[in-house]
């Protein structure tokens, strides 16, 4: 599973007796401003909002922990053989920490906000920057700026399979706009900037151990990313909850564009992926789903209803005898509003419920192990369990990011972004920026490289910072100029 090349930094390092390479990795990582800065960053509703809210900081920790214990799950389900060698958990958990470390402020919009700056010089994309911020960005070791454009940054110096277990799109994205497939131009092309392309390729070698030409992505890459899509279906969904922006039985009350909708996400969803024979999916079944998730609000027994059985041997649900069936209809709706209304706001049986669904998720994580490159083995949720977390998943973004209560201030900060973008890149812009930047800018000779500076720069501040920032250059009642950044 793992070689001595996983191991290799691009700079040598004397490692230590007491922890591993991998170990060193995470610490180096938590340690990292950037992985302090996620506290600052949207996960799905403003932390302003309540303290309550998870940001991208509790999103990264619940990830990494559930790829951890994906990573136990499958050591002594699959791997228990003495003569198979266990995932590395500490790998899994850096990549858990490390997945959400290039998302800019304000979420997806501010990705699009960037990509649509960057769209003809080698457009931008979250994870291709957390790639970039591990790599170049952080301020680990020592490193250089030198002269015609070139540089040699080292970031936080990381081993190549730390590397590699953030690498989830094994795609390079396009440098310039017309380059991209019709398909990929109206958003971020999920993949690495081309400016990474000799390192991701040194990675791919020292992890495989010989040149590879087909998909790569590692098994710790996969646990975490089937960790991060458990963690979003579920939490995301809590958050919500908690708000009280929805509870159970008001799904059904959304319009029918919104099951549509997440019927299409999930049968797209379904169609990539090779361990899923299902292929299509309806907005009836995206309702089955929900009404499966939520079985214990709408179950017949706590209603009152009986479960009987006709002639032929079918099963039916029948009401009791002596009861009416206006006293019936009164009962289910009286429960089934408690019911719902308990998921939502007791703080108990929201925890159950968000308990069973991770530990549900968890307990169906299959492996295969590749006897030719172990590190690149196949794990994957059985079919039922995937389709759950993808209509989760689907159901959320569609009812809530797509709202018109989180669109205003998304819709916000994209122009937020754009218009601070404008402003560097401008004549004298560059001296808006911090000294350290203002370095590595003035260093670059091409426009290219000058605005991808800028635009590291831009991605790496919070929600907050960079509300701030365009206060200073637009508002008519600025922060302080005491005020540092």
């Amino acid at each position: 599973m793992y070689t001595n090349d996983d191991a290799q930094r691009v700079l040598e390092t004397n490692e230590q007796d007491y922890r591993t390479a991998y170990r060193r990795d995470y610490a180096r990582l938590i340690h990292s401003p950037s992985f302090r800065r996620l506290q600052g960053k949207t996960q799905l509703y403003p932390g302003i909002e309540s303290d309550f809210f998870r940001n991208r900081l509790t999103h990264s920790l619940e990830v990494a922990q559930i790829s951890k214990t994906i990573g136990n799950f499958i050591n002594n389900n699959f791997l228990s053989d003495n003569e198979k060698e266990p995932i590395n958990l500490d790998i899994c958990e850096f990549a858990g920490v490390a997945h959400d470390l290039g998302h800019p402020p304000f979420g997806h919009q501010g990705e699009e906000a960037l990509d649509e700056c960057m769209r003809d010089n080698g457009g931008f994309e979250g994870n291709a920057q957390t790639l970039r911020i591990l790599s170049k960005l952080e301020k680990k070791e020592k490193s250089e700026i030198l002269g015609n454009d070139s540089e040699f940054r080292f970031g936080l110096n990381l081993t190549y399979r730390s590397l590699a277990s953030i690498l989830k799109y094994d795609n390079e994205i396009p440098v310039k706009y017309n380059d991209r497939k019709d398909s990929e131009k109206n958003k971020a092309i999920k993949g690495y900037y081309s400016l990474e392309r000799d390192l991701v390729e040194t990675i791919k070698e020292k992890v495989v151990g010989e040149k590879f030409e087909g998909i790569f992505k590692t098994v710790e890459c996969q646990i975490m990313d089937i960790a991060d899509d458990i963690a979003y279906s579920t939490y995301d969904l809590e958050d919500g909850f908690k708000a009280g922006f929805y509870h159970p039985t008001a799904f059904f009350s959304y319009p029918e564009n919104v099951f549509v909708n997440v019927a299409q996400k999930v049968e797209k969803a379904l169609k990539k992926d090779e361990n899923i024979k299902k292929k299509t999916f309806s907005p009836d079944e995206v309702k089955e789903i929900l009404l499966t998730v939520f079985s214990n609000v709408y179950n017949y027994e706590s209603i009152g209803l009986q479960l009987a059985e006709d002639e032929k041997g079918n099963h039916y649900i029948a009401i009791p005898k002596g009861v009416t069936q206006e006293a019936m209809l009164s009962n289910i709706v009286n429960t089934v509003s408690r019911g719902s209304k308990s998921v939502a706001e007791d703080g108990y049986i929201r925890n159950a419920f968000t308990s069973d669904l991770i530990n549900g998720a968890i307990n169906d994580v299959k492996f295969i192990l590749n006897e030719k490159h172990p590190s690149l083995s196949k794990v994957f949720l059985e079919e039922s369990s995937r389709i759950r977390v993808e209509v989760l998943k689907n159901f959320t973004y569609e009812s809530q990011i797509l709202s018109p209560r989180l669109k205003i201030a998304e819709f916000r900060g994209k122009e937020i972004v754009k218009e601070i973008f404008k402003v560097l890149s401008q004549d004298e812009g560059w001296r808006l920026m911090p000294s350290d930047y203002q370095t590595i800018h003035n260093h670059f000779k091409s426009k290219a490289n000058k605005l991808r500076c800028i635009c590291d720069y831009i991605s790496g501040m919070t929600d907050k910072y960079a509300i701030e920032f365009y206060g200073r250059l637009k508002s008519e009642n600025p922060e302080t100029i005491f005020k540092p950044f």
